[in-house]
Formats: structure tokens, C-alpha cells, sequence
């Protein structure tokens, strides 16, 4: 089979499309083939080792050999583990592994892993997995969202920040979601109650509004994220795609200030990893069902252009996601 693999950090251009062995599966592992992928800051930050400490699982001075880039997917089983229930070869699925999307063929636990409504397609699943799970896991576990709050979204229109508005709304919460100029329409239409074009406004001036704010920029200091906050609300951090590069830890630095920093303060602060799983995965495919949230796809690239779609979501401008066909 084929698959995107790299065997030296740096830019995308070090990825080669390689013919490698079709996986074998685990007793508790489904083999999928994939129909769609999707691109997300944690694979190109897989390939330039950014942050450093990308090295300490993936190889100190090169790539461990065998690695597939790639985290999100949607597809059809084609084989199960024997410890598998409730998933059957023909089902077509999405979810997400840590690593291994970027081909034909790949391995996932069957936890990670949740049947594609009917009337979404493989595209659109692939889209939604990492960047909806990560916003909402943000939203529900880590800001504790309830109805009537008011939120802000720092980052609303890229790949988690526009899943965060449409689930915020779906709790209940009065949503404002900072962007630029050219995306306000866009966050607007995610029905978002407020947009804040950061090139005419800066959010973090308004004090004492906020019941939660979740930063997925990664670009203004604690001091100023706490600001608009009320005396009590809570700062979700969201690693930060605009973190300094080149560093140790990049976005993790920031998660780290805030645990330092949290229990002498009178707000929340808390972090959001990324955590897969199925039980997620079938919540978010519910709400794609009955169309309460959507997947927005800036741009779409075939599977042999996969380091041009890398290169493009880089540059951290993309509206949404970045899907790519199989």
C-alpha cells in the first residue's frame, strides 16, 4: 500500500510517498480502509519535530523508521480484532489514531473509532474528528460550559475554533468568537452572537465580560487572557498555533504557565489535550446527524498532495479544515 512517511525532520517537502506493508491488526484493533483524511498543526509539527519534545517518542535525531504521518480518518473496516464488538467489516467509520492516517490502510483501536452517520460524507467526517473532539473536550471538561454562560473564542474560524462556536451554542452559551476581517461573515454564520475583528478591536480589553474564554491562538500572555474574564470565569488553553517555534514545548509552555500560575489566582485555568475517544466520537456523529455543528473545509487536496495541503495549514490561515481524498 502507500503512505506518507518522513525519515528526516524539516518542511514538508522531506515527506515521501512510500509502498509499505499493509498493517496487521491487535485482538482490540480494526483495519480501515481510508476514504478520506484531514490536516491538522499536530502533523506538521510531527515533521519539524516543533516543539523539540516531539523527539522524545518519534527519534532524537531522525524519525524513528515506519512512521505514517497522519491523525484523522474516515473509512470503511475491512477486517477486525477478535476483541472487537459492535463494529463489523462494511461499516463505514471516522476517528482518529496518533499516528498512521496518511495511507491506504490503517490499524485503529476500536475506541477510537465511531460509526459515520449516513447522510455525512467521508470528507466531512475526516474533518471533524481531532479538531471537534479537542473543542469539545475543551468546552465540556475543561471550561465546565453550562447554559447562559458567555464565552469567548479566541481562534474562532479555524479547525477547532469554528467546531467550538457551534458546540458552544449547543450548550446554551452566548458565544463570541474573535477573528479577522475576512472571516467574520464566516464565524458569524456559525451563529456565533458577536464576532470581534482583532485588526479593529482588542478582546482582551474587555474586562470582566466573560464567563470562559478558550485560547487557540497561543498569542497574548495570561495577564491579558484573564482580562476579560469575570472574577470567577475560567481561561481554557488550547495549546496555541501560534506558539513559539523552535522551542522545547511549544504550545505545552503556555499550559505549563498556566498550572504554575492557577492556584493564586481567583479564575480557572485549565489546559485541554487532545483525548480520543469513541464514546466522544458517537456524541459528535449525533449532533453531525441532527446538523447542530458541521464541519467548515477551506480547501480539499488529493492523497498525492499531501505536503502541499501541510504547507498551506502551516501558514495558519486556513478557515476551518483542510480534508484530503483518497
Amino acid at each position: 500500500m502507500k503512505a506518507w512517511s518522513w525519515d528526516r525532520y524539516g518542511p514538508p517537502d522531506v515527506m515521501t510517498l512510500k509502498d509499505v506493508g499493509e498493517p496487521g491488526i491487535a485482538r482490540d484493533e480494526v483495519l480501515v480502509r481510508v476514504r478520506a483524511a484531514s490536516v491538522n498543526p499536530y502533523d506538521w509539527r510531527h515533521v519539524r519535530a516543533d516543539p523539540k519534545l516531539v523527539r522524545l517518542s518519534n527519534g532524537l535525531r531522525r524519525p524513528k523508521p515506519g512512521l505514517i504521518l497522519g491523525a484523522d480518518l474516515a473509512g470503511v473496516v475491512e477486517r477486525v480484532g477478535d476483541e472487537v464488538t459492535g463494529l463489523h467489516p462494511g461499516d463505514e467509520v471516522f476517528g482518529e489514531v496518533r499516528l498512521g492516517s496518511f495511507a491506504e490502510t490503517v490499524a485503529v483501536p476500536h475506541d477510537r473509532l465511531a460509526v459515520k452517520p449516513a447522510r455525512v460524507t467521508f470528507q466531512q467526517a475526516a474533518a471533524v474528528s481531532m479538531a471537534a473532539h479537542t473543542a469539545l473536550q475543551g468546552l465540556r471538561d475543561a471550561g465546565r460550559i453550562s447554559a447562559g454562560q458567555r464565552i469567548l473564542v479566541n481562534g474562532a474560524s479555524g479547525g477547532i475554533g469554528t467546531f467550538a462556536v457551534q458546540l458552544a451554542k449547543t450548550f446554551g452559551a452566548e458565544v463570541t468568537g474573535v477573528c479577522s476581517t475576512r472571516n467574520v461573515e464566516l464565524v458569524g454564520s456559525l451563529g456565533a452572537d458577536d464576532v470581534v475583528d482583532y485588526t479593529r478591536e482588542d478582546f482582551t480589553e474587555r474586562n470582566g465580560r466573560y464567563d470562559l474564554l478558550m485560547d487557540i491562538v497561543g498569542d497574548r500572555s495570561l495577564t491579558e487572557l484573564r482580562r476579560p474574564l469575570t472574577s470567577r470565569g475560567t481561561l481554557v488553553i488550547v495549546g496555541g498555533i501560534a506558539s513559539a517555534r523552535g522551542s522545547l514545548l511549544g504550545p505545552a509552555a503556555q499550559m505549563l504557565r498556566g498550572a504554575l500560575v492557577s492556584p493564586f489566582v481567583s479564575q480557572r485555568i485549565a489546559a485541554v489535550s487532545w483525548k480520543p475517544n469513541s464514546t466522544d466520537l458517537r456524541f459528535l456523529a449525533e449532533l453531525m446527524e441532527k446538523e447542530q455543528i458541521a464541519p467548515v473545509i477551506d480547501r480539499t487536496y488529493p492523497f498525492a498532495e499531501i505536503p502541499e495541503a501541510l504547507r498551506y495549514i502551516e501558514h495558519g490561515h486556513a478557515r476551518g479544515k483542510v480534508a484530503i481524498t483518497y
